[in-house]
């Protein structure tokens, strides 16, 4: 049993050692015994991060009036002075609601490459059991040529986040 134990020992040391003598081999000298025996598998492979893709710089046509960054706001239950209806433009901004600089900064802050800002909490999200009130908000139009339908309450702590994030676009209501 110890000499069987020690074939084990042994063969393992071999093993080792020819990975060991693999890794050392040159790039260059890797790639052409690979290329002369394509069913071997390939030494240990490193991987090069890729750069990541930045967005497209925002085109003056983008910012253009009537580009598409047009957003209706009806709030309910949130209040007295707060509860309404409000028209907003942005690039440049425009519209009734009560401010217009604070919610298009709002939107645009929460516009990042890749994620929609007006998204639902994701399914399956664990959310704490925190009522924020019986306010809603609804917001409709189109944001950076993509349309928008977006319904917001503050049923729990997710949804109260999702909300807090677009104020001023919503109004403060505290957390």
């Amino acid at each position: 049993m110890l000499l069987v134990f020690s074939r084990a020992v042994v063969a393992s040391a071999a093993a080792f050692a020819s990975v060991s003598a693999v890794a050392a081999v040159p790039a260059t000298a890797a790639t052409d015994s690979a290329a002369s025996a394509p069913s071997a598998p390939p030494a240990a492979s490193v991987a090069v991060p890729r750069p990541v893709a930045a967005p497209p710089p925002v085109r003056d046509e983008d910012r253009a009036v009537g580009s598409g960054d047009r957003l209706t706001v009806t709030v309910r239950h949130a209040g007295a002075g707060r509860d309404g209806t409000y028209e907003l433009s942005c690039h440049p901004g425009a519209g009734s609601h009560p401010d217009v600089g604070g919610a298009c900064r709002a939107v645009d802050r929460n516009t990042r490459w890749g994620r929609e800002p007006f998204a639902p909490v994701a399914p399956g999200s664990v959310c704490t059991m925190l009522y924020g009130g019986p306010a809603t908000a609804r917001v409709t139009g189109t944001w950076a040529g993509r349309p928008v339908d977006a319904s917001f309450d503050r049923s729990n702590g997710c949804e109260i986040g999702r909300w807090d994030r677009m104020v001023p676009l919503l109004p403060g209501l505290g957390s």
